[in-house]
């Protein structure tokens, strides 16, 4: 739920801010979320290192949850974004401690079946959320894309408080206050900047400029911070294990082309074939079947083959998803469409159990949490990025072909949004030839886009070579448990 929650409210939006108000504010429930979270995550990766796992789950899911309450009775679009945050820190210390626990509680034999459950879940939050926000709000009241966390969070709480009893060792350091604050500054600087940036301000903007310039300087800060402070919130060390630093590469660049398909997709299926917002969505159950599927046996081949291999092998039907997600044209049949989103979700899926597992093959206990919450980290800021890089070449290339078509200045079209062109209430208002030729010039910006997108998905293969072979460690019978140790 803590991850759903980047993307289940972006469908609600609209109903929200009919209910409160606030439309040149609404970007920043979305933001607030996903700058908390992200910030978050080292943060608390680090503490659960240093003092335990259990308090700070416990920690996140109370706020998680006191934030989803708040969300739900919000009353302006200003409050909704604070609770967001609240929310957003909870989410921070879930995801990668999540993760962390696995291979803190389980043998090495169970981990590759556990890490692929979790690791399916982990990518189909990506794709469900706004299939899910969309049903929510058609059908119930957008409350409850909040408050649905309530009931699961309870269960989660009492579970893991009765029954998840830590015996691992856990050393004591000091916390680095410094590259905290250096580092949560610096993802703030550059999250509304990537977010208000072509959207609230214009990218030459005084306020644009600043928050990069304020990213720049608190970013080369963290860094001297981290190379001289004894106990570092993101240390360094970590980055000297080719498998740590590769996977963590592999994650990013996962992380950008990976969104762009979980975006353009429904915007396809929404503005060029007339579907609705929730046809949109659930266009994209084939792909999460194929990152369940995949996850999965990812994590079963890397105890037998290798992390390499195995990633060679999805990272190489990924590349092939995504060059063919760049053939779609306004005649494309469903059906086409149908096996592309397979095939893309074949090559994803294994991404989010192997490279965890790859990361902190060689971690002690006492860097699992960090090693997690970096990799999350940096695969959430990839798809960040993804997010804003290719929605500003989607709607330049969206905007010359209107150009194109109806002789008119592009610009007239650059902040147009495709959704709201072609919503099924609008196509019913708009003459024929001129629908298509609006649908011709969203379908070859979208397939444009996807080419672009090859960029990235090359990047993993790149990357994917870096890999070592290693293999998911398989305990033995005399040793079916790894030592631990209060």
């Amino acid at each position: 739920m803590s991850s759903m929650d980047n993307t289940i409210v972006a469908t609600a939006m609209g109903t929200i801010v009919s209910d409160l108000g606030g439309l040149d504010k609404f970007i920043w429930v979305t933001s607030a979320y996903m700058v908390a979270e992200m910030a978050g995550m080292p943060i608390f990766g680090k503490l659960s290192d240093m003092f335990g796992r259990k308090r700070f789950f416990i920690l996140g899911i109370v706020l998680f949850l006191f934030g989803s309450i708040l969300c739900g009775t919000a009353q302006s679009i200003e409050q909704l974004s604070v609770y967001r945050a609240i929310q957003g820190i909870g989410g921070g210390a879930l995801i990668p401690i999540t993760f962390t626990i696995l291979f803190d509680i389980f043998p090495p034999e169970k981990r590759g079946k556990m890490t692929g459950l979790f690791g399916a879940v982990f990518g189909l939050s990506s794709i469900f959320g706004p299939l899910l926000g969309a049903y929510i709000t058609d059908y119930i009241s957008w409350h409850w894309i909040f408050y649905i966390n309530l009931p699961l969070g309870l269960i989660s709480f009492f579970l893991i408080f009765k029954y998840y009893q830590e015996s691992l060792e856990h050393s004591k350091q000091k916390i680095d206050w410094i590259g905290a604050f250096t580092l949560v500054g610096a993802v703030i600087c550059l999250m509304f900047a990537l977010e208000l940036g072509g959207n609230e301000y214009d990218w030459d903007s005084i306020n644009i400029i600043s928050l990069f310039v304020g990213f720049v300087i608190l970013f080369i800060t963290f860094l001297v911070v981290e190379t001289k402070a004894s106990d570092p919130v993101i240390s360094f060390n970590m980055f000297k294990d080719r498998l740590f630093a590769s996977s963590t590469l592999v994650g990013l660049f996962y992380g950008i082309a990976f969104i762009v398909a979980s975006i353009y997709i429904p915007l396809y299926v929404q503005g060029v074939t007339g579907g609705t917002a929730t046809n949109s969505g659930l266009i994209l159950l084939p792909m999460m079947l194929g990152v369940v599927v995949s996850s999965q046996l990812g994590a079963i081949l890397a105890s037998r083959i290798g992390y390499r291999n195995v990633m060679m092998a999805f990272a190489a039907i990924f590349i092939i998803g995504i060059y063919l997600l760049g053939t779609l044209t306004v005649d494309t049949p469903k059906l086409i469409l149908t096996l592309y989103m397979i095939i893309v979700g074949l090559g994803t899926g294994a991404s989010f159990s192997v490279l965890s597992m790859a990361a902190i093959h060689h971690m002690d206990a006492r860097q699992r949490g960090s090693a997690n919450s970096t990799i999350s980290f940096v695969r959430q800021l990839g798809m960040t990025i993804g997010i804003t890089v290719y929605g500003i070449i989607q709607r330049n290339i969206f905007s010359e072909h209107m150009n194109d078509s109806f002789e008119v200045s592009g610009q007239a079209f650059q902040g147009s949004d495709p959704r709201s062109l072609l919503s099924p209430e609008a196509r019913k208002a708009i003459p024929e030839p001129i629908l298509e030729k609006i649908t011709d010039a969203l379908s070859s910006s979208i397939a444009q886009t996807f080419m672009w997108a090859l960029i990235p998905a090359a990047l993993v293969i790149v990357f994917v070579f870096m890999l070592t072979n290693d293999k998911l460690a398989m305990s033995t019978p005399a040793t079916k448990q790894e030592p631990q140790t209060e």
